[in-house]
């Protein structure tokens, strides 16, 4: 592993990435990649002996050979933006969720900034639905994918792979992503049954037909398919859109975080063990992160972070009026939002003011 800089970055010189403090990763919504790499970083040492099982589990992909230099500013202010995909993919093990139509697309999107100083962050959820201007890109077989006006968000992952993903969110927003973390719904199960489950309390009943989930008002253990599918429910909240699913994935997401923090594995190798094994499995890093030593640097820059220190909001958006089902950002709100993160600065509470919402906030506590 190359030597890492004040900033935190990966890689060695020239390697033409912004360096910034080190931090860490994982899945379905923005700090599940911060959960999941956590349970890499405890217990530090004690992963030396298992280090290549591990390794063997990660597979990365090349986001800046992908990208090449036609990217916003490297800039080097200690922050750093990690791009965290959820895949709708129904290949393999995930057929259980659905019939694969050709192509994954990005079920989840969010966009992690972690401050200066590594202390808080701020999680920007963008939703699927939104209409976008992507960028034209070049797939992972190097394969050039057109831009297209007012395409759905989520159709850069399905046409062009996690680059094309990548460079919409930098086209949209204008800041840099450091790293890019995907994971999947199968590994997403496996990392919460690991765990030991995630304890949620729901201020009203969710019965979803599509996600089976059954849940009366109260507090519950969810295990990892009870997870899933409360990540996955949309129509059976709020006013069943999008928005609503996304709401119920941050109150989900808070509350990982928060377990994560609380399992024993210092007391418990095996459970250390069993966990850095799901998450290894669970998830598609970029290629800086893409080695067990690098997971637990990025890891060890993030254990700071609890759920109290991070704030999450849903990109600025209203209903498309040319189609009620798709979404569109709200300029002047979304420019807010993107400005305040390229300045380190906290989202202001008037970006998400008169925004779409999907009328589900206080269903999942």
């Amino acid at each position: 592993m190359t030597e890492q800089s004040k900033s935190g970055r990966i890689g060695g010189a020239g390697s033409g990435r912004r360096r910034k403090p080190a931090a860490k990763r994982s899945r379905r919504t923005a700090i599940l990649a911060s959960g999941a790499a956590a349970v890499l970083v405890l217990g530090g040492a004690g992963l030396g002996y298992v280090y290549v099982k591990l390794d063997g589990n990660i597979e990365g992909v090349d986001i800046n050979a992908q990208l090449g230099t036609d990217r916003p500013d490297d800039v080097d202010d200690g922050s750093m933006d990690i791009l965290v995909l959820g895949s709708d993919s129904r290949s393999g093990d995930n057929g259980a969720y659905g019939e694969d139509e050709g192509g994954a697309r990005s079920d989840t999107a969010m966009v992690v900034h972690v401050y200066e100083g590594h202390k808080k962050a701020s999680v920007v959820s963008v939703p699927r639905d939104t209409l976008v201007d992507r960028p034209a890109c070049t797939d992972q077989r190097g394969t050039a994918v057109a831009a297209e006006r007012r395409a759905m968000f989520n159709t850069a992952y399905e046409v062009g792979g996690p680059a094309c993903a990548v460079k919409t969110v930098e086209s949209m927003s204008g800041i840099r992503m450091d790293h890019y973390i995907e994971v999947d719904f199968t590994g997403f199960k496996k990392l919460i049954d690991e765990l030991g489950g995630v304890e949620i309390t729901t201020t009203a009943a969710i019965k979803d037909s599509k996600s089976h989930l059954d849940l009366a008002p109260g507090t519950h253990t969810l295990d990892g398919e009870q997870s899933l599918g409360l990540v996955r429910t949309r129509k059976s909240v709020g006013d069943g859109s999008d928005l609503g699913r996304i709401q119920l994935q941050q109150a989900f997401m808070k509350a990982f975080i928060d377990q994560v923090k609380d399992v024993g594995v210092f007391t418990n190798p095996k459970k250390l063990l069993d966990l850095a094994d799901a998450a290894t499995k669970a998830i598609t890093p970029d290629s800086e992160l893409d080695s067990v030593q690098e997971l637990m640097g990025f890891a060890k820059g993030l254990s700071g972070i609890g759920a109290q220190n991070v704030h999450m909001v849903t990109l600025p958006v209203e209903y498309d009026p040319r189609d009620p089902n798709r979404v569109v950002p709200l300029e002047a709100q979304s420019r807010q939002v993107w400005t305040a993160l390229r300045k380190d600065l906290p989202i202001p509470a008037s970006a998400t003011k008169d925004a779409a919402t999907g009328k589900a906030d206080g269903v999942v506590k």
